[in-house]
């Protein structure tokens, strides 16, 4: 590309003594630069009758969430309080895209094992979700979902999870429907409850503020989801009379097979505009928290 433009410039340069004026586009800027993308649904408000009660500071979430994945290079689609059909639209419609390196799905939501609500108090199968993603637009792409909901009733105590749990059929099927180069980090562990507070939940926080770090952005993704373990499970725990000292467990499924940055900044030469023409190039002149459960 570098050889591509040096010449592109020599030959402005030589039409130009000869008089001649040359006006033209890089190859590049035939097509508007692909970007990497992700999709926020987030249902905060239920309707009535949906037997769900409104999930205050989600909207904080979303908004966080919005401004460090623009900040980073994604373009970014928020659907707020959607139903459960909707839901499954959404996600086809992003699968059928392509993007430049990354897809980032996170949804927001009531839920239990292997599903989530919509705002109409209707399941959502998270692997009918996943499988999407297993369409040729999305091959060899990184994709990472992050899943804010609870899993189940039980409330964490704070003591190691008891290794002989067993997951049921639903479970196994959603964790069968993730696809190779895919992460999906989930607000719990199977069987709990996830905490949302009015300041935004603890997962989707932690994990922005990971990313405003200095370094953030440059790390691997399982190191980065292992910080957000880190940090939820040892500086969150639950306030108030009837959740007070309950604690929360983040946990990852993963079938990347390479190291992968998905954060991590484009080059500055990356950011540079190839939209001028090579006239321009030689004219231009140098210039020197009461918890509640999610």
């Amino acid at each position: 590309m570098a050889l591509l433009i040096l010449t592109q410039f020599v030959t402005a340069l030589h039409l130009r003594r000869e008089g001649k004026m040359m006006s033209c586009k890089f190859p590049l800027t035939a097509n508007k630069r692909m970007k990497n993308r992700a999709l926020i649904v987030s249902v905060e408000n239920f309707y009535p009758g949906a037997g769900l009660k409104n999930r205050n500071g989600a909207k904080r979430d979303t908004r966080r969430l919005h401004k460090i994945l623009s900040k980073l290079g994604f373009s970014v689609d928020i659907r707020m309080d959607i139903e459960k059909d909707e839901i499954y639209e959404a996600f086809k419609a992003e699968s059928k895209k392509t993007v430049k390196d990354c897809f980032v799905g996170v949804i927001s939501s009531h839920g239990e094992e292997g599903v989530v609500f919509g705002a109409d108090g209707r399941a959502v199968k998270l692997a009918e979700i996943y499988s999407y993603f297993g369409s040729p637009s999305m091959a060899d792409k990184n994709k990472l979902f992050l899943i804010q909901a609870c899993r189940g009733r039980g409330l964490d105590e704070g003591v190691e999870a008891d290794s002989s749990f067993s997951e049921e059929e639903d479970g196994m099927s959603e964790l069968f429907s993730i696809p190779i180069d895919t992460a999906v980090m989930y607000a719990t562990s199977p069987g709990y409850c996830a905490f949302m507070h009015p300041l935004g939940s603890e997962l989707i926080q932690t994990f922005c503020k990971l990313l405003e770090e200095e370094g953030g952005p440059d790390l691997e993704i399982t190191r980065l989801l292992t910080r957000i373990n880190f940090q939820v499970a040892y500086n969150f725990e639950s306030r108030g009379k009837l959740l007070g000292g309950k604690k929360q467990m983040p946990c990852f499924v993963t079938r990347f097979t390479r190291e992968v940055f998905p954060f991590r900044k484009m080059a500055a030469a990356e950011d540079l505009s190839l939209t001028f023409a090579a006239t321009q190039l030689i004219d231009e002149p140098n210039r020197s928290r009461k918890s509640s459960i999610s």
